[in-house]
């Protein structure tokens, strides 16, 4: 009666599962720090989002309103993060000034614009709440 059995067969998938998120987590964690290190916009965009971490606190509402005020920020890392790595891949196919690599960037540029303006004002609407304007 050879085989595997339900049991087995499911340990299996964990253990699979457990080693493919754990591989994830270190690709990702791998991914933050080496954008972290070397592009200027990522560093700013990971310090403002420790320091709202700490602001968000005083400021919001009410839990709701802070997990949307740091799930906003999150949201502009994680463009900003997609934009570096377009960037970053168009440099690798070419260094020279073509234009429409040149576009393709404005559109991440563009991306990023967007998740900074959604940020704004969701922290704009916590804080009128908070001071009792909305």
């Amino acid at each position: 009666m050879g085989g595997n059995t339900p049991g087995r067969t499911a340990t299996i998938w964990r253990s699979r599962t457990v080693k493919r998120l754990f591989s994830a987590t270190i690709n990702s964690l791998r991914g933050l720090g080496f954008a972290f290190r070397n592009e200027a916009a990522v560093r700013e965009e990971a310090i403002v989002l420790v320091l709202a971490i700490a602001a968000g606190i005083f400021i919001a509402p009410s839990i709701a309103w802070y997990v949307a005020m740091i799930g906003t920020l999150l949201f502009v890392l994680a463009i900003e993060l997609l934009n570096t790595a377009t960037e970053k891949l168009a440099d690798h196919i070419t260094r020279e000034l073509h234009p429409d690599i040149g576009v393709i960037k404005d559109f991440g540029s563009a991306a990023v614009f967007c998740a900074l303006g959604l940020a704004l004002l969701v922290w704009l609407a916590a804080i009128a709440v908070r001071c009792g304007l909305l």
